[in-house]
């Protein structure tokens, strides 16, 4: 699989259009929603806006319902879902842009949440260092930008986040600070980009980073539900 190191240019490869296992762009769910949702759009740019927003706010951020399963990390079944989290919501923005023709790849870095929840906090065994935080990049008129479509707009505005907005010509990550001034998200190390998922490691890293952690050890069973057990800004 295709990885570039963090500070590299990504270049241009045949493998940021091509289907991948996880980021299954040829899928013809995937393909059909990219086409709606971009609308009357005719460029590059304002196709990847248009997907960028149906992502973020059309899938709820979600950090409970992890799952380190295949499937839960495939564009066409995290489609079929209402939630998400940053990777899964991340993998379906690429997929989406690779069916409309543009190219995309996965970026992980290291975050620390300056205002996690307790609860999550308790469920990440003690920790807000989030490895391997997920975010999608796209190139569009010849310039890699990266678009973090987690948080969606009715959680930011809940709890005064402020929202992650996208232009298409200048990154979009999580804010450092948020609406009210307080330090928020905090990028500490980047491991670079990859073609497709690179699931195996998300899997080692989690595992590793996470010893302690009872959201961790469940996240092979898909017998209890999460989705809605709470939200990751209030304990």
């Amino acid at each position: 699989m295709l990885h570039i190191p963090a500070g590299e240019d990504l270049g241009m490869s045949p493998d940021y259009l091509s289907p991948g296992r996880f980021i299954d762009s040829d899928h013809p769910s995937i393909r059909a929603f990219a086409v709606e949702a971009i609308g009357q759009a005719t460029t590059d740019r304002d196709k990847a806006v248009a997907l960028f927003y149906r992502v973020r706010d059309g899938w709820r951020y979600d950090p409970f319902d992890l799952k380190l399963t295949h499937a839960h990390h495939t564009a066409s079944q995290v489609l079929q879902a209402n939630h998400g989290y940053c990777i899964t919501k991340a993998v379906l923005l690429a997929a989406l842009a690779r069916a409309v023709g543009i190219p995309s790849a996965i970026g992980l870095a290291d975050v620390t949440n300056h205002l996690s929840s307790e609860k999550l906090t308790r469920q990440m065994g003690g920790s807000n260092l989030f490895v391997d935080h997920g975010f999608a990049l796209m190139r569009i008129d010849g310039q890699w930008v990266k678009a973090a479509p987690a948080f969606n707009i009715e959680l930011c505005n809940r709890f005064g986040v402020a929202p992650t907005e996208f232009d298409g010509t200048s990154d979009a990550i999580l804010q450092e600070f948020d609406a009210g001034g307080r330090k928020h998200m905090e990028y500490v190390r980047h491991h670079g980009s990859w073609a497709d998922l690179p699931f195996d490691k998300i899997e080692r890293d989690f595992h590793a980073a996470y010893p302690d952690s009872p959201l961790i050890a469940d996240a092979y069973s898909a017998a209890e539900t999460r989705a809605g057990a709470g939200d990751p800004f209030n304990g």
